[in-house]
């Protein structure tokens, strides 16, 4: 049978504390068969979103460690941050990578919450695919009040928790556990330091838009953009306003296509974007996407490498603006890649050279004729690339 994996990403509501934030990472990866893939602490958020992947036993183990950690390393009540939040793990999502169904993870994200519950005594909520109510799925309604408003709130009777006590804990909160798509979350940087205008812009393009009055009665007005929820908030570690967006589906909405919304809307409020960065992992699809989406706007040739294109979306979106942004970091295919078969894939060209002359039996001839038969096909690329966008005659 081959393989299920599973992603986990889980959000800690801490994000200055390294040390901490270490001790929780350790947990994880004590977990035999799990890969820690990302560790992305925020500042002015005051949280951590951690990407790990592998089959799912060890996932849901490895994440359950983790929870209990947290709960223990953390204070609630004295937690600020710019980001929305209810707990020291403040939502914990499942996502499928290859060979298990949704459904199937729904009912790992289900295990995963009662024994949170039972065993922690932590209040846990399901959300999305892993939530059988429908009423109470969606992330933003259960975190709605946040953490100062949940003591009341979970005292009210259609807010009782999934699993787990039905009493708010002041040190760790309560948390939220379920099973989704892959969720790409991205903020868009603005040259304002406005939270107002940034709402604004973000009500704009979300697709749930904003209310407004017509004849006398509230009447909603969706947003541009579908598959994509968005708020506007200030961050004083870049003195910047942003646009926070997580993308739910980039089958419908792709990450360039929301950064260019946010540039028009931005732009007819006289407000600029100056870049943008991205928060986690990213499918590798989304950037390669991304980089021809920007070739064909300047009506360039769209047959450059792999390597090319990330280049391309990474200077258009300004991935880079506030941060380095590192691709082998960055880029999901790239950070479950084994290497450690890739000695010559890895090796520079005069290493190759050296070690083609020597004694070794590798690289031999097959390996010689694919690195000459790529630099022919280079060459054929370049060509074309230097006339494609030039008028004939």
């Amino acid at each position: 049978m081959a393989q299920q994996l599973i992603e986990c990403v889980p959000n800690f509501s801490e994000g200055n504390d390294l040390n901490l934030i270490k001790q929780i990472t350790d947990e994880i990866e004590k977990v035999e068969g799990v890969r820690l893939l990302n560790v992305d602490p925020g500042k002015a958020t005051n949280r951590t979103v951690v990407t790990m992947v592998g089959e799912p036993g060890p996932v849901i183990e490895a994440a359950f460690n983790a929870i209990k950690k947290a709960g223990e390393l953390i204070d609630m009540s004295k937690h600020k941050g710019e980001h929305p939040r209810m707990g020291a793990t403040d939502v914990c999502p499942l996502i499928p990578i290859a060979n298990i169904s949704m459904e199937e993870t729904a009912k790992y994200a289900q295990q995963l919450a009662k024994r949170v519950g039972e065993e922690l005594n932590i209040p846990v909520y399901l959300y999305e695919a892993a939530q059988p109510d429908t009423s109470r799925n969606n992330l933003s309604v259960i975190r709605a009040g946040e953490y100062e408003g949940f003591f009341k709130k979970i005292k009210e009777p259609q807010w009782k928790p999934d699993f787990g006590p039905v009493e708010f804990d002041p040190a760790r909160g309560g948390t939220v556990i379920g099973a989704r798509g892959f969720l790409v979350a991205y903020n868009i940087n603005l040259n304002t330091t406005s939270t107002r205008r940034a709402n604004a812009i973000a009500f704009d393009v979300r697709e749930a838009g904003r209310n407004i009055e017509v004849d006398g009665k509230k009447v909603n007005q969706p947003g541009t953009l579908k598959a994509v929820k968005a708020i506007g908030w200030y961050i004083e570690e870049y003195g910047v306003a942003q646009i926070s967006m997580n993308l739910t589906n980039i089958n419908i909405t792709p990450v360039h296509v929301a950064f260019d919304e946010v540039c028009t809307k931005a732009t007819a409020r006289g407000i600029r974007v100056t870049g943008s960065e991205l928060v986690g992992l990213i499918p590798l699809k989304a950037m390669t996407d991304a980089g021809k989406y920007f070739l064909q706007k300047q009506q360039r040739s769209t047959g450059v490498s792999e390597k090319e294109l990330i280049k391309i979306a990474i200077k258009s979106m300004g991935l880079d603006e506030l941060t380095p942004f590192k691709p082998e970091e960055r880029i999901i295919e790239y950070m479950l890649n084994n290497t450690t078969n890739s000695r010559l894939i890895n090796m520079k060209l005069n290493d190759f050279a050296d070690l083609t002359a020597s004694e070794s039996v590798a690289p031999g001839g097959g390996s010689i004729s694919a690195y000459v038969g790529a630099l022919g096909i280079s060459l054929g690329c370049m060509v074309a690339n230097l006339s494609s966008h030039k008028r004939l005659g």
